[in-house]
């Protein structure tokens, strides 16, 4: 059993080697320990459109009323709809068997427990029981439950669009959220057409991840095409949201939340936002320009919501396109339910694409990923953070390293769902933002190699 798969915020590995049909087996039993201990008698299962997520689903279900746990299957569901059932069906508990954006080789297991999604050493305690083998005998009982047009309805209930009748496209890259996407869009009046629409877990039109060039290329191409007031795009389970402006531009996850979050402090002064470590500087200071309390926390999506709840703040984003509703919503991450506050604040002003353009301009990157194996990863932005620390007198070291430096400021940390290292870098001028780019890409590189010399060495 390869221990890497058990992350800060859900499992996830390759299908077939990390993850295989016994894995799954020996999962449901865990998790199912797991929830006993915590009183759980009725879950949900929800699954991604990937090849392998039905026989998972399947194996799961089997697993779990064997221990004695009820389950409501709802079959292809956006990992939104099984985190909305938790609170609309008397559950305890449910698992999301998905790669949310990772290839299509890869799958995994969102997992929750009451109405939050577990992270840190409550994964690793699932782990534990894996490994020992630990499982209980009882009889459970399953039934499928189509939770899809309730999910619809009351994103539509809780939104009021203004006078403009926007012009959308909207691309779930042949994942789970395409059909109730744009169910929820023609109920708002949204001149809506979709692309990649069909699921299909092979993908066979691109990565479905909505913060990457490649990932909203076709977006894009349709937008201008179509001359479309925006495009929405979605990874492969619809947590995640990237938009494209009229213009081509694209509008990372930070920026979305700046402006949902104008449009609330307005209303309510006050509040308090939360971005996370790769969020723009000016998320951050227009936040508190607009009337809010900003506050930074670190990457995850278990981690954001879990931030949200214990300070009870109005609304949470990621770069990455996670955003999470404490005003009108239930506090997850919803790209579907985003996607409709969005149309409601654009729909409400007579030029939408001004509310991008009337924004602070900065020259910043999309989220750089530099390969880096699972095993030294950490080692190596430990190493920068050393350096860092000596080299940069404004360093936040919560979630990897930030660090400013005059009117820019970059952040290297380690990726928590892939053998990656994270990058971004924002200044207010390109000579700047390049400047710096390098050098940092420069010294960590020279970091990665050293360290996976000493790794050979001992091999």
């Amino acid at each position: 059993m390869n221990p890497e798969v058990f992350r800060e915020y859900d499992i996830r590995g390759k299908v077939g080697t990390d993850l295989s049909d016994e894995f799954v087996e020996r999962l449901s039993k865990a998790v199912s320990v797991y929830w006993k201990d915590h009183g759980v008698k009725r879950v949900a299962i929800g699954m991604d459109a990937r090849l392998s997520s039905p026989g998972y689903r399947d194996i799961l279900i089997n697993g779990i009323n064997d221990s004695g746990i009820d389950v409501i299957d709802l079959g292809l569901a956006p990992t939104p709809a099984l985190y909305y059932s938790l609170f609309k069906l008397g559950l305890d508990g449910g698992i999301e068997v998905t790669g949310s954006h990772n290839p299509a080789d890869n799958n995994g297991f969102k997992i929750a427990c009451g109405k939050k999604t577990i992270f840190g050493k409550e994964i690793q305690k699932i782990r534990s029981y894996m490994e020992e083998g630990a499982s209980i005998k009882g009889s459970g009982r399953s039934e499928t439950y189509d939770i899809i047009p309730e999910y619809i309805n009351e994103i539509v209930s809780r939104v009021k669009t203004g006078p403009r009748k926007l012009k959308v496209v909207i691309d779930p890259g042949n994942g789970v959220g395409g059909y109730p996407a744009m169910a929820v869009l023609k109920a708002l009046d949204v001149e809506v057409t979709g692309i990649c629409m069909e699921p299909d877990g092979s993908f066979p039109n691109h990565h479905p991840d909505p913060t990457t060039a490649d990932g909203v290329a076709m977006l894009r191409s349709e937008v201008l095409r179509q001359k479309a007031d925006i495009g929405v795009g979605y990874d492969g389970d619809s947590d995640r949201i990237g938009v494209i402006d009229a213009l081509g531009n694209v509008i990372y996850g930070d920026i979305i939340t700046l402006i949902l979050a104008r449009a609330i402090l307005k209303d309510a002064p006050g509040q308090k936002i939360i971005g996370e470590v790769k969020c723009s500087q000016v998320f951050f200071d227009e936040v508190e320009k607009a009337g809010g309390l900003p506050i930074m926390g670190v990457v995850g999506h278990s981690l954001m919501k879990d931030r949200l709840m214990r300070e009870n703040a109005a609304l949470a984003g990621e770069m990455s396109g996670h955003i999470f509703f404490n005003e009108r919503w239930y506090g997850f991450d919803d790209a579907i339910y985003a996607t409709a506050r969005l149309i409601e604040v654009l729909s409400n002003q007579q030029d939408p694409q001004a509310v991008f353009d009337g924004l602070p301009k900065m020259f910043n990157t999309p989220e750089i990923r530099v390969d880096c194996p699972d095993d030294i990863k950490f080692k190596a932005v430990e190493a920068f953070k050393v350096f860092a620390k000596d080299a940069y007198k404004d360093c936040i070291d919560i979630d990897g390293v930030r660090c400013k430096s005059d009117n820019a400021w970059f952040l290297v940390r380690p990726s928590n769902t892939q053998p990656v290292i994270v990058l971004r870098f924002e200044a207010q001028t390109e000579q700047a933002l390049d400047l710096l780019k390098n050098d940092t890409m420069e010294r960590l590189y020279k970091i990665i190699q050293d360290l996976s010399k000493k790794k050979q060495q001992h091999l």
